[in-house]
């Protein structure tokens, strides 16, 4: 039975391709008309460094979290502590 299902996941996935080349050929011409009317005739570049920058953002940002993180675990553990002293004294 899972020889069936995986012929009929490749067979899906190959009619998806071929109507994803069907619609993109046949919107070219639509896609080429938008662009003159618009004065866009190519396609913009995507800004350079861009996922660079972001990826450098990102990895600054789990930094600063995971050192904050650890700051309040340190908080966290010392209140306990100090909880656990005072209870103890009162015993």
């Amino acid at each position: 039975m899972a020889k069936h299902f995986e012929d009929a996941k490749y067979y899906m996935s190959r009619a998806v391709e071929h109507a994803k080349a069907g619609v993109k050929e046949e919107l070219e011409p639509l896609e080429e008309r938008v662009r003159e009317l618009t004065g866009r005739e190519q396609e913009e570049e995507p800004e350079s460094g861009r996922l660079e920058k972001l990826q450098q953002e990102l990895k600054q940002l789990e930094e600063r979290v995971e050192g904050e993180t650890k700051e309040a675990v340190q908080n966290a553990r010392g209140r306990l502590l100090a909880y656990r002293e005072d209870t103890d004294e009162e015993a």
